[in-house]
This record gives structure tokens, C-alpha cells and sequence, in this order.
């Protein structure tokens, strides 16, 4: 007795279509990505790069987690890791007010 499954089509009828994913040949593209930019607004630490004096180190120095470093292109300091306490002491020492902490309103 040759008995058809229900998740099985019928010889005549076309089989359901399963629901569209990224394992599936037959799905849409997805839609394009965004291009990549250079400036990351939401980074712990921001350096302006107009303000900040070129081969400076005071807010290098002073940060615990080593979380800035020089750029050698430019000179200019920049945050290289995500990771940041939010203890301020690299905006409190930089001269030129080009370093801001961006504490996020939860810690505030």
C-alpha cells in the first residue's frame, strides 16, 4: 500500500512553497548595505581631528585602558578599541577640548 505524507504533494498538485530564507536558492536578494563611512558617531570617545594638536599625547597618556593611540597618517589621536570607562580624564587633559566622552544616558 503506497500511502502519501501530508507534509508530501500529490503527484499532480505542485509542492507548498517554504517560507523564503538565507539557506533557500530561490529567495530574494537582500537589499544592499549602506557604503561604509569613516566618522563613527557612537564610539565611547570622540577626537575632533580639526582641534586635535598633531603628535599630542596628553590624552594617550592618561587614559587607563589604552583606548586612544596616534594615527601615523595624520598624527592626530584617535579611539582604536570600543572599550571605554567613561573616567574623563582624557577630555579633562587635552588642551584643545578636541577629545569629548560621549557617556551614554544610563551612566549619566
Amino acid at each position: 500500500m503506497n500511502q502519501t505524507s501530508t507534509n508530501q504533494a500529490a503527484p499532480n498538485e505542485a509542492p507548498a512553497r517554504r517560507k523564503a530564507s538565507c539557506h533557500d536558492p530561490e529567495a530574494p536578494a537582500p537589499p544592499p548595505r549602506a557604503p561604509m563611512v569613516d566618522f563613527r558617531a557612537e564610539v565611547p570617545v570622540s577626537v575632533d581631528q580639526s582641534l586635535c594638536i598633531e603628535g599630542c599625547r596628553l590624552c594617550i597618556d592618561v587614559c587607563p585602558l589604552d583606548a586612544l593611540a596616534i594615527d601615523p597618517d595624520t598624527g592626530k589621536a584617535y579611539m582604536h578599541v570600543d572599550e571605554c570607562w567613561y573616567c574623563g580624564p582624557c577630555a579633562d587633559r587635552c588642551p584643545t577640548g578636541a577629545v569629548t566622552v560621549n557617556i551614554p544616558y544610563l551612566l549619566r
